[in-house]
């Protein structure tokens, strides 16, 4: 089963989306990660066994080596990190969703 932790960095709003989708996901509020570094927060979802995260950060694919971690990570590329802008790109998320990969997989947005 998918474990989905959002970055944050992205809108709250975000989660509710996925909600609705039946998909269930965490944000680092909710796990108290609020200010972990990158490689701290990638070892640490592995260690509550988390699959996917997504984020807007994209100093994230340059400062980590995603061969050493064995989850997913969505890059969101988009003007600003508002809903509205992400959003336009949400059917694309969810249908890489569908995607076995591990990595980094970049989505662009206008």
């Amino acid at each position: 089963m998918m474990k989905l932790l959002l970055d944050e960095n992205g809108p709250v709003k975000l989660k509710h989306r996925f909600t609705e989708k039946g998909i269930n996901p965490f944000t680092l509020r909710d796990m108290r990660w609020l200010g972990k570094k990158n490689g701290g927060l990638l070892k640490a979802m592995i260690e509550k066994d988390f699959t996917l995260f997504i984020t807007v950060d994209n100093n994230l694919t340059f400062q980590n080596n995603f061969k050493n971690y064995p989850i997913a990570v969505m890059l969101l590329i988009a003007p600003d990190n508002t809903y509205e802008t992400i959003m336009k790109c949400f059917d694309e998320i969810l249908n890489s969703l569908k995607e076995n990969f591990v990595g980094c997989k970049v989505i662009f947005s206008n």
